[in-house]
């Protein structure tokens, strides 16, 4: 794995991948971008990791795409332009389906595909200096392959303001929106409702908090018919028959911890 993008895996089975191109406030480039693919691809496939933590080093936490590689893309192709689209498009799409809770840590510049980063991950907690902008109509574009995760993150009214006027997003305003789950006013704050999170999770069934995630998103905007009634219920039998819920019943009758907690 380059520098740009740092992997670990904890013993307590939280990953940690840190974008560190502080120098260019962690702005994406081709590299990166496979970089980031590739280290969700690796925290997807491996069974010890339980929680992922999303974070950068430096003053910002993404500044959108990195000046040097917009510059090539004024002449790509059309063609050009969708193959590298499609790429971040699957980045993105890989880290909102990881099959563990994520965490994004925010500071500074969340811009551009920061925001999507952001929004594809089911929670966020930003330092009070944290500010977010959907910029990409500020050069002519449109913030595309991040739109499904944002508009999800803040809905379509939301959406259609910033998206439209890229106007800044404090994030006091951000947590209203529903693009943070919390902030703070120092980044020794918000480690430590970031370690609470982390604590919270890890007490949890591992197998539980992954169908739990797919829970929100595959059920998520669906008429509450008899065919999600159904299926509701088909999850739930399935999850009381797993050896884990199983586990997890006789741990509460019989008041001791789980056999996930060590």
């Amino acid at each position: 794995m380059s520098a740009d993008v740092l992997y670990n895996v904890a013993d307590n089975g939280l990953a940690t991948i840190t974008m560190n191109r502080p120098i260019t406030h962690n702005a994406f480039n081709n590299e990166v971008i496979q970089q980031l693919q590739d280290a969700f691809s690796r925290a997807a496939a491996n069974k010890t990791v339980r929680a992922l933590l999303l974070q950068a080093e430096g003053s910002s936490f993404c500044a959108g795409g990195d000046m040097n590689w917009m510059k090539q893309m004024a002449n790509y192709s059309y063609e050009e332009n969708l193959a590298d689209s499609r790429k971040i498009a699957a980045m993105l799409h890989k880290l909102n389906t990881l099959p563990v809770p994520t965490i994004a840590r925010v500071q500074g510049a969340a811009y551009g595909g920061g925001v999507g980063l952001v929004a594809c991950c089911d929670m966020a907690v930003a330092s009070s200096n944290a500010k977010f902008c959907l910029s990409e109509v500020k050069v002519g574009m449109i913030p595309a392959t991040i739109s499904p995760y944002v508009i999800a993150a803040i809905g379509q009214r939301a959406a259609r303001r910033y998206f439209t006027t890229a106007e800044v997003i404090s994030a006091p305003k951000a947590l209203e929106l529903g693009l943070i789950s919390e902030f703070r006013t120092s980044d020794a704050e918000a480690d430590q409702v970031i370690a609470g999170l982390v604590k919270a999770l890890l007490k949890n069934g591992p197998r539980a908090v992954g169908e739990a995630k797919r829970l929100a998103l595959e059920l998520s905007n669906r008429p509450i018919d008899a065919e999600l009634i159904e299926e509701s219920s088909r999850r739930i039998a399935l999850t009381r028959d797993s050896s884990e819920g199983k586990e997890g019943l006789s741990a509460f009758l019989e008041k001791r911890k789980p056999n996930w907690i060590q």
